[in-house]
């Protein structure tokens, strides 16, 4: 189990004294076999934030759709003003994504994939909108499964090297 702090947040409020300071933390857990979760946890102290960030992201852990070491299928999600574009990738790419989306695809356990994140760079929002594109992608079983119909087994390709041409 990966834990992954994304994001501290400082508040702060003026009393009689001076400031006083909360603390929120953005935690990202996850397996790295398809299970994934977020906790906001926030809290007086640095610490507690991201001990309740913690266990507020093992408690709303979820299963996501991979396919080997990417995604299914292209998808594209928003959350509030930050937009999520996530493309699967050939092995060997890597996670090419910033700071924010990476941290929720490598505790998904995705290695190759190609994403862009638009519009507001909220981290709370960003993370989010791509933990809703990973839950929108759907295998081609599961679909096939869903409307009655027989998986097909796709036909191994032969090679070129392979076909005897008659002269």
């Amino acid at each position: 189990m990966t834990e992954k702090v994304v994001f501290i947040n400082r508040s702060s409020k003026v009393v009689k004294g001076g400031r006083r300071f909360n603390f929120s933390a953005l935690v990202v857990t996850g397996d790295r076999r398809g299970k994934v979760g977020i906790g906001l946890g926030k809290a007086g102290e640095v610490a507690d934030a991201i001990r309740k960030g913690g266990e507020l992201s093992r408690a709303n852990m979820v299963g996501v759709a991979l396919k080997e070491s990417t995604i299914p299928h292209e998808v594209y999600s928003h959350y509030g003003g930050a937009k999520v574009l996530l493309r699967p990738a050939s092995p060997g790419t890597g996670v090419i994504a910033g700071k924010t989306v990476r941290a929720v695809l490598e505790a998904a356990g995705v290695k190759d994939i190609l994403s862009k994140s638009l519009g507001a760079k909220n981290p709370a929002n960003v993370v989010k909108a791509t933990l809703n594109a990973l839950l929108q992608l759907r295998l081609r079983e599961d679909i096939y499964r869903s409307r009655g119909l027989a998986v097909k087994k796709a036909e191994p390709a032969t090679p070129a090297a392979t076909i005897l041409i008659k002269a």
